[in-house]
């Protein structure tokens, strides 16, 4: 696909605030705002929370963001403060998975569910 610069998933939020809140903690760069989206990037990549809730779609929605390095990552994210500031489902550490990557798992405020991987070497 010649000419392609950008691939952005559009991701639900129940709680808009709240969404935002919780994707500037993880390190996501805040961008452009309106009241029914916000993009927020981390590098060159980036993704746009919209103000809209299906729960069949957000519980069903998976993210997956590859780290250079998953075990700084995690160190920094503080997984059981998530759980206590954002009432999210308490995030799941670092593991192999059975086809090879180490993967770690949190769920945002709406139940999104991001697979964070570390890097193949």
């Amino acid at each position: 696909m010649n000419g392609v610069v950008a691939l952005r998933p559009f991701v639900p939020a129940r709680d808009f605030e709240l969404a935002k809140r919780f994707y500037r903690r993880l390190g996501f760069e805040p961008g452009l705002e309106t009241p029914d989206i916000a993009i927020f990037a981390a590098g060159a990549f980036s993704f746009i929370l919209q103000n809209f809730y299906e729960k069949a779609l957000a519980e069903n929605f998976m993210v997956q963001l590859t780290v250079d390095r998953l075990g700084d990552w995690w160190a920094a994210l503080e997984p059981e403060a998530l759980a206590t500031d954002f009432g999210v489902r308490p995030p799941r550490a670092p593991a192999r998975q059975p086809w090879g990557l180490e993967v770690a798992y949190l769920f945002d405020p709406s139940g999104v569910l991001w697979h964070v991987a570390q890097a193949p070497a």
